[in-house]
């Protein structure tokens, strides 16, 4: 997982959305721009196996306000999408995609707005089998505005630790984040780090801690992620036809445009 790049986008590919299997069963989402007037941009992340082949290419859905969506297409309604690897069945997320939130100053009023995150990509991924989601991520101890700051100078690792660990455990699965790092205390970007291994019942196995770069290896027992499933039995819950919430990866259409059974 090497982080993320930008690379360029078919015009013609641009107002269309839909996910494409070759014929070695690599995926790969075709874009919706949500802006035409801005160059035909995406952030990509790939994952590389061990003998160097491509295994998938996912191209961010959820971009960052201020510093993204002025430059960059999103992948708009393209479905997040499993592969299989030889570590197990995996998905790809990029950074904003795990979620944030922005503390706004109204008056006197501090305001929490209702888009703290997107879990509906994790359970996508989940729905398809994925039981590691691997996080290439920009995350910066500067990322939340004067009033958040105020609070708290540390409010961005304050979310990112426990918004990692609650989607390892709400979904059952393990989570790798690749996390920026660089020169603490630069001015211009406090480097957050913390690049991490987590999975439910013990949280981060392993992490890199503040901003230093850094290399993890971690031994991933991927039988802690069974058996967080056998106790709090998501999986099963979201696979039942009876299910009581609707998501866009249980309709008819979605089933049919993936190609596999609807849950």
């Amino acid at each position: 997982m090497p982080g993320t790049i930008v690379e360029t986008v078919d015009e013609g590919q641009a107002s269309t959305q839909s996910t494409q299997e070759d014929e070695s069963g690599k995926h790969d989402a075709v874009h919706n721009r949500e802006n035409t007037s801005v160059p035909g941009l995406v952030n990509v992340a790939y994952f590389i196996d061990n003998k160097g082949d491509i295994l998938s290419r996912y191209v961010k859905v959820n971009l960052w306000s201020s510093s993204e969506r002025p430059y960059l297409a999103s992948a708009g309604r393209a479905p997040h999408v499993a592969f299989d690897t030889p570590l197990g069945r995996m998905g790809l997320l990029i950074c904003w995609d795990l979620g944030e939130y922005v503390l706004r100053l109204y008056g006197s009023h501090l305001y929490l707005p209702h888009r703290i995150a997107f879990p509906e990509a994790w359970r996508e991924l989940i729905a398809d089998g994925a039981k590691i989601i691997c996080l290439p991520t920009f995350w910066t101890l500067s990322n939340p505005n004067d009033a958040g700051l105020k609070w708290n100078v540390d409010a961005e690792r304050v979310f990112v630790d426990t918004t990692v660990t609650a989607r390892a455990c709400e979904n059952t699965c393990a989570v790798i984040m690749a996390n920026a790092g660089g020169p603490p205390n630069k001015p211009s970007k406090l480097y957050q780090g913390d690049s991490c291994v987590t999975v439910p019942f013990l949280g981060p196995i392993s992490k890199l801690a503040g901003p230093a770069e850094g290399m993890i290896i971690a031994n991933l027992d991927m039988q802690i992620v069974e058996d967080a499933e056998k106790d709090y039995q998501i999986r099963a819950d979201l696979a039942r036809a009876d299910w009581h919430y609707d998501y866009r990866h249980t309709s008819d259409e979605f089933a049919v445009k993936q190609s596999r059974p609807k849950l």
